[in-house]
Parts: structure tokens; sequence; C-alpha cells
């Protein structure tokens, strides 16, 4: 396979009319819950599957929007917790709402902050540590403690924490993750859920289910609120959020409960798959979530950028993906390409004047050279985190757009093979 995906630019057009919401599937990918589609937001179209750079505090980190544009990204994604904090929802509201504050003409989500409240405000970093080194709830003292953490700030109300940026104490509920993300204004917001964790064993997965169900009927109620007090201002879809963890039977219940909630006339207009999923089993649970939910609604996994995982969970039904990773992983010299990621410091790149990547159509690979982006990282240059995040950016929208169309032109299989045989070597 050669690396033609990565040549030419994307071009997706932002009009100024457009359905506010609804899905159309295109195309489905044979015996399989994958499909391509577009999804349909208040600030343009969606062809999906497609990859969401995410900008956390309403910028992706080294990027100005027109950046974003060239590379062909066709929304963004910036978080509800980080911007309820700094500047605060009410400014971006005043400001015309996401779009107009950071200057992004097309489509945007906002995640609810349920995964920063816990992760950032309410020192669950710890739990989360212990899991992503490898731990599991069969650890019986690291289950106790990720369900001591969990049960010191959160109750059925909501979830108590600490800024981060001055130890302020705050509450974050279903209403108030509503009322932020209302303000802030994204086509496309997510009901507020409780994190777990992989290392929670299953009893507390069930009373937190129970409690993300809870809270995602009174954001449904919420969102009824806002909207009919906002009606000077485009729709905002709601999203619900499905949690489960690794049990295909919790799984399955949130996601058929989920889709057939519905509060004083409102439904969820799509669904997010969010909180722990096992990496080597993510397809599968996945596919369990998408057999259940509708087919005529969209879908986003939550927090994946690496291909074999798009591949899994496109193929599993997913529609559209978010992740930080691209960009932080960039600002640090890594760099994605067709053979895999390689670091851009090290010493054999010192005098290779060839772009980052052959025949890779990004600004950075057709105006600059792997010596010179090293250059800028050993002189701790600015430029050098802008330069590495447009392509990694580039290469992660691209492949996305480029899975959407080998299942439009039914060859999905092959270019599977073909990419992750060439990007994992041993694959």
């Amino acid at each position: 396979m050669t690396s033609d995906w990565l040549g030419s630019a994307p071009v997706h057009a932002f009009t100024e009319v457009q359905r506010d919401r609804g899905f159309t599937v295109e195309k489905r990918l044979d015996n399989t819950l994958g499909r391509a589609g577009t999804l349909h937001t208040a600030h343009g179209d969606i062809q999906t599957p497609a990859f969401i750079p995410v900008g956390t505090k309403a910028n992706v980190k080294g990027l100005v929007p027109e950046m974003l544009v060239a590379l062909g990204a066709q929304a963004v994604l910036a978080n509800a917790y980080h911007l309820y904090l700094q500047p605060g929802s009410d400014i971006v509201d005043e400001a015309g709402g996401l779009g107009k504050f950071m200057n992004w003409n097309g489509p945007s989500y906002t995640d609810s902050g349920g995964f920063q409240v816990l992760s950032m405000g309410a020192g669950f970093k710890k739990v989360l540590s212990e899991e992503f080194s490898g731990k599991r709830a069969a650890d019986e003292k690291t289950a106790r403690l990720a369900v001591r953490e969990s049960k010191a700030v959160v109750n059925d109300d909501g979830v108590v924490f600490s800024s981060h940026i001055d130890g302020s104490k705050h509450v974050f509920n279903a209403e108030v993750s509503l009322r932020i993300q209302h303000e802030l204004g994204a086509d496309i917001m997510f009901a507020f859920d409780e994190l777990t964790s992989l290392l929670h064993p299953y009893d507390y997965q069930i009373e937190s289910l129970d409690r993300t169900e809870a809270w995602a009927a009174r954001c449904l109620a919420a969102h009824k609120t806002f909207t009919e007090e906002r009606t000077h201002k485009p729709y905002q879809q709601l999203w619900g959020v499905v949690q489960g963890a690794q049990y295909e039977n919790l799984r399955r219940r949130a996601a058929r409960n989920l889709s057939q909630m519905v509060v004083d006339g409102y439904s969820f207009d799509g669904f997010g798959i969010g909180g722990a999923l096992e990496k080597e089993n993510l397809g599968t649970i996945v596919g369990w979530v998408c057999s259940e939910l509708p087919e005529e609604k969209p879908r986003h996994l939550l927090g994946i950028s690496e291909p074999i995982d798009f591949f899994a969970a496109i193929e599993s039904g997913a529609d559209t993906f978010d992740c930080v990773n691209p960009s932080r992983v960039a600002r640090n010299g890594a760099i994605y390409g067709p053979d895999g990621r390689f670091n851009i410091t090290n010493a054999r790149f010192a005098r290779d004047f060839s772009p980052l990547v052959e025949g890779c159509g990004c600004y950075t690979c057709t105006h600059y050279t792997r010596a010179y982006v090293r250059h800028l990282f050993k002189g701790k240059e600015i430029l050098a985190a802008t330069l590495a995040t447009i392509h990694n950016e580039w290469f992660t929208v691209r492949l996305v757009d480029a899975i959407r169309s080998a299942i439009v032109s039914d060859c999905f299989f092959e270019f599977k093979e073909a990419m992750l045989s060439r990007f994992y070597k041993e694959y």
C-alpha cells in the first residue's frame, strides 16, 4: 500500500443553511455494524466516519482554526470543565458561543466535563494511573481504593470537586453541566455521566450505571428547559453516554435504556460510548453497544486515536471519534507516518532534508524538512509543536477519511490489512 491517502487535502465546506440534527446512512459495511454516513448539525454536515480534533480550551494547542480547515478537520471538540473554570461559560455565551469565540465556523462538540471533574478535580488520577499501568479490579485492595475515592466525591446529585487552577470548590451535576454546555453553544453536547475505571468492581459498576441513567433523564429535562429558553440560538443536540465498563450485560442495558429514554417529549439525538474499555476487546464492546442503539442515530467513541482502534471501532458501528493524543504526542516530537510512529528528535534526522513523511500533503511536509523540525525541537522553539501538530492531526483526520472512502468503495478490508500491516509491522 502507498501513502496516497496522505497526499491531497480533503475539502469540507461549511454552508450557512443546515439541518440542525439527524443522521443519514449512505453505505453499510458488509456483514458488520460499520457504515458511512452524514451527520447533520446546525453549523454544517460531518461526513462519517470522522475524527474530531480536540481543542480542550477552545483551541487545538499550537494551531489556529484556519490550519484546522486546511488539514481537513470537519469539527472540533472543546471541554466543558475547562471552559467553565476559565474563562467562564457565560463569557463564551456573551461572545456568541464557542464557534464565534474561537473563530471556528464549522460544527463543534463539547463533552460534559464528567471525565475531567473526576480525573482532574476530584483526585481520581491515582485510580486512572493504576488502571493504565495494567492493574484490574481483581486486585481487591486497588478495587477498594477506586470505590473509596469515588464515594468520597460522588453522590446521587452529582460530583463535588476542587478546581485544579485555584483549589476552589465546585459542584457539577446534570443541570449544571447542561447549563454550561448550552452557554458554550456547541452543536453537539453530551449528558453528564459518572466516570468509572476497570478497577471498579462489578457491584459498583451497577450502582454507577443506575446513577448515570438517572442523571441522563435529568439532562434531558434540563435540555428541554434550556432549549425552550434559548430559542434565539441554533438547536444544540444532546447525546447520551453509554457506560458499563467491560461487562456485556451492563453495556447492552445502558444502550437500550438510553435509546428508549424520553423525558417531556425529548430523547437523545445521538450517543457517546464512554468509560473504561478493555483495549483488546474494544471492537467487541463497541459492537455490543451499537447493536442495541438505533440505526438512524449517530455514535461517538470518546477518546481514541490509534489506527488499530479506528478500524475495530468503525467495523463495530462507531461513527465519530475524538482524542487529544495526536497533538499531545506531537508536542513531544512523536510523528505519525504510514510506517509507524517515530521521534523526530533522534540524532539520525539531524541531516535528513526530506519531509517528515514522503508523499504527505500537509503544510509541514510540503514546506519543511525533518532536519529543520528536529532543530526546532532541540532549540525549544514554539514552532516545533505547531509543525508537528499540523502533521499528526492531518495524518489522523486523513486516515479516518480514507476509511470512509474505503467503505464507500467496497475495499475496507483490503485497506485495513494493508494499512495496519505496514503501520504495526507485526500485525
